[in-house]
């Protein structure tokens, strides 16, 4: 074979390797080459062993030896393969010869350039991480659309229960796409031109998905501006010349420190922007009235103020305060400390009645009727004799205003500020005691009777207090004694005990006071509202819930005022309901 003519010959492997497996970065890991035992062990697995000898293979039908023709030789295909082996190895050794001459062919190294596997495998790990990239990118966007779908769910129900809430509270109506509601108090009888109209937004300024507030609300409520802030009306009552004691009190009712917008829930902006409004309201009658009023001394209003006069060298002061917090208030002098001179029963009765007033405005009883009719139906014949005359309807227009009423309960309480209840004549060797209602008590020049006989005194000022104050706030007297039989024996003199009920009997005080023991304050409220009580099986019926329940001792030293006319004051006040 050598000795013929040269010819190029290819050397190629015989049959390709099988893939094995294919990595997540592209690289290929193929089936490594088998052995020449090996091919030569899988050879001989394909000889059939259990072929019959020529005498059995003759002895069979003619047709099943057209179908099969069996091998020569056993060792056939083995013969064959070596054959075939044979050759390339000779194919492989002349090529050998041709190239080891060099004068024909020659070989070339392979560059061992190990950027290129490297660029492969790049470009490999790229198409895989694109692909994968692509799949983490549409289950993205298949969450991203299911999170949003759920987000505006949860908010949309949210904002529904909320509006639910509102609703349940507040009047509201709807105006074309927007929720509109009352802050007025039309529906209770105000005549205020005010709208006092609030809008009802959706709050979509926070997302859900990450840490929500505590102070979160999924509605808020946009009010008009000038009902943003808080507001009160203060009335105070100043001295002009050095004889007129100050009548100011201390804060009865501590305000709470403003709470920033953020935190305001809608309840709490709804409720202070119509405190706003009744303030605006109040103040807005009674300087309506100021300027309608002819009195001997007039009455100014200036700006947010409203001064009067009800004794000479005496002022009284109305003023309306608003503070949108926007701008701090300046004091006139920040060096002197002036006391805080509110009168606060003052300022509650305006509010009540301005509520009088509103429920006198939806009353028919105050309606005029009409002075005659002509015949026709019955109801209009039985007009005419029920009718109203001249001096029923003048003397309904006749009523007083709100600046008048509070006029005359600001005399009162200079007035009653200023009642003597004792005069002392102290002699050479006794001390007369004169009392407002005449009698006489003749002390002795002993320091401890006259410490002992003014304790007592005291005690019973006191309790005598109590009953006047109930007949100027409306309550009822129940029972009042100066000399208690019941309870701790007193070493001096005796103790006094007042009961006094609520306009309208729902609430008791009782107050027994005693020249050493001190003041004993009881409240009585009703049944429905006694917690501690448990259900009867004898008192069923929803009527016997209007009886009150047991008394409840109030701690006085820790109620708020001056002394103990202004701290029962309050607590009159407090427990007295709103008409």
């Amino acid at each position: 074979m050598s000795g013929g003519p040269a010819v190029r010959v290819s050397i190629e492997s015989q049959c390709e390797r099988q893939v094995q497996e294919v990595s997540l970065d592209g690289l290929e890991t193929y089936v490594p080459p088998l052995s020449m035992s090996q091919n030569l062990a899988k050879l001989a697995q394909r000889i059939d062993f259990d072929q019959s000898s020529d005498s059995e293979q003759e002895s069979r039908e003619p047709r099943s030896a057209l179908k099969f023709q069996p091998s020569l030789w056993p060792w056939d295909s083995v013969r064959n393969n070596l054959r075939s082996a044979l050759t390339e190895m000779c194919v492989l050794h002349d090529v050998l010869s041709v190239l080891k001459d060099k004068k024909y062919m020659a070989l070339d190294p392979v560059s061992q350039d190990p950027s290129t596997p490297q660029v492969f495998q790049l470009i490999s790990k790229k198409k895989s991480l694109a692909t994968a990239a692509q799949l983490l990118l549409k289950g993205a966007e298949k969450l991203t659309k299911s999170l949003a779908e759920n987000q505006e769910q949860r908010r949309q129900r949210d904002f529904n229960s909320e509006l639910l809430r509102l609703r349940s509270q507040w009047k509201l109506r709807k105006l074309g796409h927007k929720i509109l509601g009352d802050l007025s108090y039309r529906s209770a009888g105000s005549l205020f031109p005010h709208h006092g109209t609030f809008e009802v937004i959706k709050n979509t300024d926070i997302d859900l998905d990450k840490k929500v507030p505590d102070d979160y609300c999924p509605l808020n409520v946009q009010i008009p501006s000038d009902l943003e802030g808080s507001a009160y009306i203060k009335v105070s009552i100043q001295k002009q010349s050095a004889d007129i004691g100050d009548l100011g009190t201390v804060s009865l009712f501590r305000r709470q420190p403003k709470a920033k917008p953020a935190s305001q829930m809608w309840h709490l902006k709804l409720e202070a922007a119509q405190n706003v409004l009744l303030c605006k309201e109040i103040f807005a009658q009674l300087s309506r009235e100021a300027v309608q009023i002819k009195s001997q001394i007039p009455h100014i209003v200036v700006k947010n103020q409203i001064l009067s006069q009800p004794f000479p060298g005496l002022q009284l002061s109305i003023s309306l305060c608003h503070s949108t917090g926007e701008k701090k208030i300046q004091r006139a002098s920040p060096d002197k400390s002036k006391p805080d001179d509110h009168l606060y029963v003052l300022e509650h009765n305006l509010h009540q009645l301005i509520r009088e007033f509103h429920k006198q405005t939806l009353s028919s009883v105050v309606m005029p009727h009409p002075a005659s009719s002509p015949f026709g139906h019955k109801r209009l014949r039985l007009a005419g004799p029920m009718a109203y005359d001249k001096a029923e309807i003048s003397s309904l227009q006749q009523s007083e205003g709100l600046l008048e009423k509070i006029i005359k309960q600001a005399k009162h309480i200079f007035l009653r500020s200023r009642s003597i209840q004792l005069q002392l004549n102290i002699g050479v060797e006794q001390i007369r005691v004169v009392h407002r209602d005449g009698r006489v008590v003749t002390l002795s020049h002993q320091e401890q009777e006259l410490q002992d006989f003014l304790l007592s005194q005291m005690s019973q000022h006191q309790v005598h207090a109590v009953q006047q104050l109930a007949k100027v706030m409306g309550w009822h007297v129940l029972s009042f004694s100066n000399h208690v039989g019941l309870g701790p024996i007193e070493s001096i003199g005796n103790a006094s005990a007042i009961t006094v009920a609520s306009p309208s009997g729902e609430h008791t005080i009782s107050v027994r006071n005693g020249p050493e023991s001190g003041c004993k304050v009881l409240v009585q409220f009703p049944r429905s509202q006694a917690k501690e009580l448990l259900k009867s099986d004898v008192l069923q019926e929803g009527r016997w819930t209007h009886l009150r329940g047991p008394y409840r001792e109030v701690h006085w030293g820790r109620m708020e005022g001056r002394n103990f006319v202004y701290k029962m004051e309050l607590l009159m006040a407090a427990l007295t309901p709103c008409p």
